[in-house]
């Protein structure tokens, strides 16, 4: 059996190594799902409901475990993978309350009484990146579940270690063998047979716009349901009439959280021409007051870069750019980057292209329309923010900005009770909240007769 190995990013040095998965090992849990969701869908609702419940017990009492595996695996701060442990249980809880509320309609017809039932798909593949690692493998999963379908999972290879986990207490919690698959190995092997496979009746997708279009393009021939959740280039708008020093001080956050490898990142920051010099006093501190380093330490704010190559990808981006200012990282051993602030115009590649890691690019703007002009002048359209005391105007620019995720005096992109995704290059489909788990079934319509003659 092939193998990787998995590297701390912190450290650069190797973990453990992990069995990469044949096309043969792949069909053969592709198998396995498809008979465990045959009874699994049987089930009735409120046992579907219980088992759901019972996947989150288990996994409240495993948090601290899962954080620390998470940040030996990805670099992830302790504080924000305790987070990222917590919220797969909190998905969990909440689409637990689905099976026994997925209802159909009642459709007035003549003749007849006409109604229609959500069918679950069968067997759904679910491709997870390696930014976040937990928490998007649950958006996937746990509303999947609830529909009655089972799921055959693969995590990226550089972070397979909670989904591997994941995947064990899932069986300790006690759903059917074979219901919840994890699959480790490559997306040209594992990852394409989720899509080819013709008993993998959707597939879920995050990461990359050059991939996900791939994996659109292979759905597409099988004629099989996808989401996809891709790139971002996220503008972060600051009004002149903004709390400037709320703004800023939210700032770092809004685009260094996990080191900027974050599809919602605010990569770009716009500033009122007016106030573009304040903000950017303003920012200075705030950027280098921002603690990079030990990701077991309760106190950082951000970890490294997950891979070398991926730092000598962000380091590429800094090629001719204007940087104004730099935070602090530590040296050595591991994938470390300083959180960087760059001078920007609207043509420049640092402002255009998705650089996935802690670079912020900014630029300024002369009014109402020429912000919304330049938010949109992207191919990508995730998420975004708008800072102003203005009612009236972020009404306006929420709704001229192209993005499906907006959020106002604040940088809060996901609440896994409300709806999640992207226009544009951003992706397909919508992920989260109330609506998520009809998103895995099929409506089915039947019409009985009753007219007697």
């Amino acid at each position: 059996m092939s193998v990787f190995t998995v590297i701390n990013p912190a450290t650069a040095l190797p973990i453990r190594e992990v069995a990469r998965a044949s096309e043969d090992e792949t069909d053969a849990a592709i198998s396995r799902a498809v008979v465990a969701q045959r009874s699994w869908a049987s089930l009735p609702p409120v046992a579907r409901a219980d088992a759901l419940r019972s996947f989150a017990r288990v996994v409240e009492a495993h948090i601290e475990e899962l954080a620390q595996l998470e940040v030996l695996n990805s670099g992830h701060p302790i504080g924000s993978a305790r987070w990222e442990a917590s919220h797969v249980a909190q998905v969990l809880n909440f689409y637990a309350g689905a099976p026994e509320r997925l209802s159909g309609q009642q459709i007035p017809v003549a003749g007849g009484l006409d109604v229609t039932f959500h069918e679950p798909y069968g067997v759904v593949g679910i491709i997870v990146p390696w930014n976040f690692p937990m928490t998007i493998a649950s958006w996937g999963f746990a509303p999947a579940l609830a529909a009655g379908n089972a799921v055959v999972l693969k995590p990226a290879e550089l972070t397979p270690l909670t989904a591997m986990r994941l995947g064990e207490l899932a069986l300790l919690a006690g759903l059917p063998e074979g219901l919840f698959e994890v699959v480790t190995g490559s997306g040209s092997v594992v990852g394409q047979r989720f899509v080819s496979h013709p008993e993998v009746r959707k597939v879920v997708f995050t990461g990359s716009t050059s991939v996900g279009t791939d994996v659109a393009a292979g759905c597409a021939r099988e004629l099989k349901p996808v989401t996809l959740e891709l790139g971002g280039k996220s503008a972060n708008i600051v009004f002149a009439d903004a709390d400037l020093e709320k703004a800023a001080a939210s700032a770092p956050g809004a685009v260094f959280d996990n080191a900027g490898q974050d599809c919602c990142a605010r990569s770009r920051i716009l500033v009122e021409r007016s106030v573009y010099d304040r903000f950017l006093e303003l920012l200075e501190p705030a950027v280098q007051a921002w603690r990079v380093g030990d990701p077991a330490d309760e106190a950082t704010e951000m970890g490294p870069l997950i891979s070398a190559s991926h730092r000598s990808t962000v380091e590429g981006f800094l090629d001719g750019a204007d940087v104004a200012f730099r935070g602090s990282a530590p040296s050595g051993d591991g994938f470390w980057f300083a959180p960087t602030v760059v001078l920007a115009g609207p043509a420049d590649r640092i402002a255009r292209e998705e650089v996935f890691g802690p670079v912020v690019a900014v630029l300024p703007f002369d009014d109402e329309a020429d912000a919304i002009r330049l938010a949109n002048d992207t191919i990508y359209g995730l998420a975004g923010s708008i800072w102003t005391e203005n009612l009236g105007r972020a009404v306006r620019v929420s709704r001229g900005v192209k993005s499906g995720v907006l959020s106002v005096n604040s940088h809060s992109s996901v609440r896994y009770w409300t709806p999640f995704g992207g226009m544009k290059a951003s992706g397909l489909g919508r992920e989260l909240g109330p609506d998520a788990v009809e998103h895995f079934t099929e409506t089915k319509n039947v019409f009985f007769a009753t007219d007697a003659s």
